[in-house]
């Protein structure tokens, strides 16, 4: 049985494989516009047929949803691109423990206030005075990474813009969760989470 980071790779670069074979097609209309109603049609055949993982239909019949409602503004090419790009680079990243500490490093050296020595078993307030802070209760710093691997599933509060912390998390070969307000323990934070192997149950938080 396929993983999640699997199956939503398979259709990630089967969805660009087939757009990129109608742009080598003769007399093929090559707009944003036609591109998004391709894959949307595309998608449509492939839910219909089912001829991907069902891990990844909730996914797709969002996307088939967004692209009926919002058209190019979906910006399903896009998406999978980004996917693609993310995903495989995750596949090379194995040493996330390394990882994650690097990233650690570097938050810190860029200001942000890096809490790893607080036990996190209920809400708790930060005061950060306005900076970017990232929390991780020193149970699950100490206990789930064991020299360069991650070994258990990792859980950061954050409070920050998301796209800046989904650079770093990308640049570092890391795979968050989506940000989860009502999950987490530390006020004005999200929570993400980040699994050994970088095996997400659900799609990650992707850079746009």
């Amino acid at each position: 049985m396929s993983s999640y980071n699997q199956a939503i790779l398979e259709i990630a670069q089967a969805g660009l494989a087939a757009l990129d074979e109608r742009s080598n097609g003769k007399n093929v209309v090559k707009t944003v516009d036609a591109e998004s109603h391709f894959l949307c049609n595309w998608m449509v055949q492939a839910l219909k047929e089912r001829r991907f993982s069902k891990l990844i239909a909730k996914e797709l019949t969002q996307w088939i949803r967004d692209a009926r409602s919002m058209g190019a503004a979906a910006q399903l090419p896009s998406l999978l691109q980004r996917i693609e790009q993310q995903y495989l680079a995750a596949e090379k990243s194995q040493a996330l423990g390394l990882s994650l500490n690097t990233m650690l490093t570097e938050l810190a050296e860029l200001d942000w206030v890096v809490i790893l020595d607080c036990e996190v078993t209920t809400k708790l307030k930060l005061e950060s005075s306005g900076q970017n802070s990232l929390v991780i209760s020193d149970e699950q710093y100490q206990g789930h990474i064991s020299g360069e691997a991650l070994t258990k599933t990792i859980t950061m509060y954050v409070r920050a813009d998301e796209q800046a912390l989904a650079k770093i998390a990308a640049k570092h070969g890391l795979l968050l969760s989506q940000g989860d307000k009502k999950a987490s323990l530390v006020k004005h934070h999200k929570a993400y989470k980040v699994f050994p192997g970088n095996q997400q149950p659900e799609m990650a938080l992707l850079v746009r």
